[in-house]
């Protein structure tokens, strides 16, 4: 096959992909794409596009695994600790100015401890407060477009591998013994609820706080710079936006929100 004959074919396939399933392909990196799909395609013992798209035809059931590919993140809790002790004292702010009435978008939460760590934060910063009953005043919105990923947040149960980033105090005081869950408190501030970013509007803003980390990085410019406008949009003033060490806030956006922490990206609605 040639060059001009494979990109054809992938064009097509991931044209087929956004039909059967709404994924918005165009929008992200095609190395990412291609790297993913090739995943899929190894696993299931096809070496080219057009054999991989008739596949999709014979077992539906494939797309489902696909999304799961194309959508799939690695994360722990509290990856990059220093990032959320960097955050911390935004929490503390946020929660005196809302008294305890902070609303938090989780965007693109993956397995669910990005969203759970987000829940301890706030139980901390309550409980430094000396304020631990205004917890339930609290919201997580925890939302991803991935169908497995969504069903391993609402199961809520994590390996021991998922802690090592974690301060193992905050792991005794907040998460059961194996099989760790999060303890009730936590659980009752998370709302998980399917979203895809690249389509739909903020699920209920305004929030106080917006966390989407290495997930725009594999989108390509145009749906970054759009994504980082609707996040801006999303926010109160004074609300707190964190990003990926390796992402970097641009267009309109950028003349919105304030770097307060270049080193950790984390952002501030300007307001109060």
């Amino acid at each position: 096959m040639t060059a001009g004959q494979d990109e054809r074919a992938f064009r097509a396939l991931t044209q087929k992909i956004t039909r059967a399933r709404g994924l918005a392909c165009d929008s992200y990196k095609d190395r990412c794409l291609r790297r993913r799909i090739a995943v899929r395609m190894r696993a299931r013992g096809v070496h080219t596009f057009d054999d991989y798209s008739r596949l999709l035809d014979q077992d539906q059931r494939e797309y489902d695994l696909l999304l799961d590919a194309l959508t799939i993140n690695v994360t722990k809790f509290f990856r990059n600790v220093e990032t959320w002790r960097a955050l911390a004292p935004w929490l503390e702010k946020l929660w005196v100015a809302r008294r305890g009435e902070v609303r938090v978008w989780s965007a693109g939460c993956a397995s669910g401890e990005e969203p759970y760590t987000v829940a301890v934060a706030l139980a901390e910063a309550a409980r430094r407060l000396g304020q631990e009953q205004l917890l339930a005043r609290a919201r997580v919105e925890a939302t991803d477009i991935d169908r497995a990923s969504l069903e391993r947040t609402r199961a809520a149960q994590y390996p021991d591998a998922a802690f090592s980033e974690m301060p193992p105090e905050l792991v005794a005081r907040y998460f059961t013994a194996p099989p760790r869950q999060p303890a009730p408190e936590l659980r009752r501030i998370v709302h998980v609820a399917k979203h895809d970013l690249t389509s739909q509007p903020p699920p209920a803003p305004p929030y106080d706080l917006v966390v989407c980390r290495n997930v725009v990085i594999y989108f390509d410019r145009a749906m970054q710079e759009r994504l980082f406008t609707l996040f801006a949009d999303a926010l109160a003033p004074g609300g707190v936006l964190l990003l990926g060490k390796v992402e970097t806030l641009f267009g309109p956006a950028r003349e919105r929100l304030v770097l307060e922490e270049p080193r950790e990206r984390i952002y501030r609605r300007a307001g109060a």
